[in-house]
């Protein structure tokens, strides 16, 4: 299982992730809003780690993580089909130089963009520590 951490606050994000989640049906992601700071805690994380970006943890291997543009080309590889179309999009050549800098542009203006939220939009996929909870969203 993958924890995507997100902006919930972030309209483009939260299409994003709710793309994901119809994608995904919570086999392979759960996810949080960075705006989730008990949770974020129990990662080592604060809201400034978010800062760079959406953050992808591997809940099997937690010091395993991805973030920003990798985050994005990591859940896109995971997908069916998605290794294909990730690796070309490194092969090529600029592709991912100008990739990253569109993320980057993107994330400092998402809002200014797309426009923000007035309550985090929380997934019905969530992280749970549970073994419970684990069991129900793989079931899902």
């Amino acid at each position: 299982m993958l924890c995507v951490i997100y902006d919930g606050n972030c309209n483009l994000c939260v299409s994003l992730v709710r793309l994901l989640e119809t994608l995904d049906q919570g086999h392979q992601f759960c996810y949080v809003p960075m705006q989730d700071q008990a949770t974020l805690a129990t990662f080592g994380l604060n809201s400034q780690d978010c800062e760079a970006g959406m953050i992808l943890i591997d809940l099997d291997h937690p010091n395993q993580r991805w973030q920003g543009s990798v985050a994005a080309e990591e859940i896109g590889r995971r997908l069916p089909m998605g290794q294909f179309f990730v690796q070309t999009y490194r092969a090529l050549p600029g592709l991912k130089a100008n990739g990253d800098q569109v993320y980057s542009f993107v994330r400092d203006h998402r809002y200014t963009i797309f426009g923000q939220r007035s309550q985090p939009y929380n997934s019905p996929y969530p992280f749970c520590e549970s073994d419970h909870c684990q069991s129900w969203i793989k079931n899902s």
